[in-house]
């Protein structure tokens, strides 16, 4: 039965990237999550494959497409390995994205075509220490000095931070002004008063890698300034508007990997003399995780394709963020009851995605921040 969802280019983008997956990241995602690592080796195989430049103008060395595409990429990624998709995503549609959108054309013509290659990493640093989900809270100062801005400061949960050659950091340079003082800056690799420390011990998604960032006096060119002095906190919302459609995509491909898993056991299982397909509890629960995946993908394709189209999405966005990222909860959770004792231990692959999935609620704006979003785009509307 075709997929009505998607056109044909979409379709054959899908089938080659499952493919991919299937057969290059599947195999080493569990490997990954037990030795902590990020794989230098998904990286290049993704590259060969053109994945970094997706959403990319190929002006700017990128495979171009709009968000449908990196949803349909994203999903099939995290379906093989959800620690590499969360790499790809931060390097795509958070650093990426905010030099495309925002960067002039200088920035983007010297930082763009060497990331869409993949040849170099990008990370995106907004979270601080005192500072999650009331980003305009931050700490790290921007000043100015002879052309030059000094940071100083320290970011945590920083995706990519501790390899990327790219850094996408947001600083004030008052901070009394809150979001009104916020600017954003492309940090290098190795320049002065920058050091980055990878942060061990995370639940899961441990096949990628995560970073605290100090800055001490490090000092940046102001060619390398993102937009107007200011304008950081417009800059940070709008990618993260975006950017959640892509966390609903990570999501929706964790709950299909979960329901897979779930389905092959209930089929190769048997307990009471028959398999576990068999029973009507079991069937039950298959069907609620079938129905909850399909459900997001609808929504998370919906919002992408307001946002292609240059429509307001921000409502639809935060509603599949939230959606999907309790989806794959619910759906992982149901996968591992499924398994019984054995989905309890690291050989199944469903204590992996239930440990993976529980992130998603969290990253990109919590569920609880999607709400606030939410009710207040609705208020809005009924009050018009």
């Amino acid at each position: 039965m075709p997929d009505l969802l998607l056109t044909e280019e979409e379709r054959l983008l899908q089938s080659s990237v499952r493919d991919f997956a299937q057969r290059e990241l599947a195999p080493r995602a569990q490997e990954l999550d037990q030795r902590e690592e990020f794989s230098w080796e998904n990286w290049r195989a993704m590259a060969a494959l053109g994945l970094q430049g997706i959403g990319i103008d190929p002006a700017y060395g990128g495979s171009g497409g709009g968000y449908r595409e990196v949803a349909i990429v994203v999903e099939e990624v995290a379906r093989g390995c959800v620690g590499t998709s969360v790499g790809l995503i931060t390097h795509v549609s958070l650093s990426s994205q905010t030099i495309h959108q925002f960067g002039s054309e200088e920035q983007k013509r010297r930082f763009l075509p060497p990331m869409a290659r993949g040849e170099r990493i990008g990370a995106w640093a907004l979270t601080e220490p005192g500072a999650g989900s009331d980003a305009a809270s931050i700490q790290t100062t921007a000043v100015k000095r002879n052309g030059l801005y000094y940071l100083n400061g320290t970011k945590i949960f920083s995706t990519n931070g501790d390899i990327a050659d790219y850094l996408v950091v947001f600083a004030t340079h008052d901070r009394s002004l809150r979001t009104k003082g916020m600017s954003a800056f492309i940090v290098e690799k190795g320049m002065p008063g920058f050091k980055a420390t990878k942060q061990h011990g995370k639940m899961g998604i441990r096949g990628s890698t995560t970073a605290e960032l100090v800055f001490q006096d490090c000092p940046v060119p102001e060619a390398n300034r993102l937009g107007e002095e200011g304008q950081g906190w417009k800059i940070a919302m709008n990618i993260l508007d975006s950017s959640r459609i892509i966390i609903a995509a990570q999501s929706v491909g964790i709950g299909q990997a979960a329901l897979e898993a779930a389905v092959r056991y209930a089929q190769q299982r048997s307990t009471f003399g028959k398999k576990l397909g068999e029973h009507q509890a079991i069937q039950f629960m298959l069907a609620d995780m079938a129905t909850d995946v399909h459900a997001a993908r609808l929504m998370t394709l919906h919002a992408a394709t307001l946002k292609d189209q240059g429509l307001p999405f921000i409502n639809e966005a935060s509603m599949a963020k939230l959606f999907a990222s309790e989806m794959c909860q619910r759906v992982a959770d149901k996968a591992l009851q499924i398994y019984g004792g054995y989905g309890y231990f690291k050989e199944a692959p469903v204590e992996r995605l239930f440990r993976d999935a529980r992130i998603t609620t969290i990253y990109e704006g919590t569920s609880e921040i999607q709400r606030l979003i939410i009710a207040r785009q609705v208020l809005q509307a009924t009050g018009r």
